[in-house]
């Protein structure tokens, strides 16, 4: 087992600090479907749903793709820093979750089992081989699941900000985080917030909240066997230093980077340090020698 580091580029001695978050990356972040960025929208049918993901042109280098799963109440849209910042060396993909951004309505608010099976088919619908899945807040509750149950699919895991602490396992808990997590975030970032819980609907964003505090991530975690990368921010409230250095001993074979000055959206205002993090977790090991 690997246990979480302090060192190099796993921790957060080696990665550079929560970045800017303006104009121009709201503007990106609102772009879709339109072209942007190098970024593009295409559509398709998942398990009868038509099925939104937001994507990089191939840089053909066969490099591994990455999969970026998006959290509770939002879209791929506030991973579009994150995706760009990719896009130069993987390809990269987005898709927005049933119900969510500029993907298809389902009846019902979806649970982590019934997401984590659209996720698989969607992985499915790509052809894609086996990738790096980034899932960040709820997203890494469901990419969890889909490593766990779908390993051959998974070559490497990141699990970005985590939900949900076992001990605010509740929407009142859970809630409370999130409005503390408001007041350390970029300010822009709010637009994107409220074009995606209008997208999605708040009834749909309270239902999976619900599903969100009932779903145990630690039973997937303890199944996980890909390498694995548990990220979150220094100063994040929804993630507090002690779960996350619980959720990295629950995987067998999992490392721990902090990017210090982010908050619960890593991925969002530190985009470059997180994909750094990422290149590194998919980069070849050296080989152990005898001496």
């Amino acid at each position: 087992m690997s246990h979480p580091t302090t060192g190099g580029p796993r921790s957060s001695a080696g990665l550079t600090p929560a970045g800017r978050f303006g104009l121009g990356e709201l503007r990106l972040a609102l772009a879709a479907p339109r072209p942007a960025a190098g970024l593009t929208s295409d559509w398709r049918l998942v398990d009868g749903l038509r099925t939104h993901t937001r994507r990089g042109a191939d840089p053909a280098t066969g490099a591994t793709p990455v999969v970026l799963v998006h959290g509770l109440a939002v879209s791929h849209r506030y991973l579009t820093p994150l995706a760009v910042a990719l896009a130069t060396t993987n390809p990269v993909y987005a898709p927005d979750l049933p119900g969510f951004g500029l993907s298809e309505h389902p009846r019902g608010a979806y649970d982590v089992a019934r997401h984590a099976d659209h996720l698989a088919a969607w992985l499915d619908a790509y052809h894609l081989p086996p990738v790096c899945l980034v899932g960040h807040s709820f997203g890494a509750e469901v990419a969890a699941a889909v490593a766990a149950n779908h390993p051959g699919a998974v070559r490497a895991l990141v699990l970005a900000g985590p939900t949900s602490d076992p001990v605010a396992r509740s929407r009142r808990a859970l809630f409370g985080r999130w409005l503390v997590d408001t007041l350390r975030e970029a300010p822009l970032q709010a637009p994107i917030l409220v074009r995606d819980i209008w997208d999605a609907r708040p009834w749909r964003v309270f239902a999976t909240l619900s599903h969100s505090v009932h779903n145990a991530i630690e039973a997937d975690l303890v199944r996980i066997t890909t390498p694995t990368l548990v990220l979150t921010g220094g100063r994040d409230p929804v993630v507090p230093a002690r779960w996350r250095d619980q959720a990295a001993r629950l995987v067998p074979d999992a490392n721990l980077t902090v990017v210090p000055s982010a908050a619960h959206n890593v991925v969002t205002t530190a985009p470059t340090a997180v994909a750094d993090a990422i290149r590194h977790l998919l980069a070849p090991q050296p080989a152990l020698t005898d001496r």
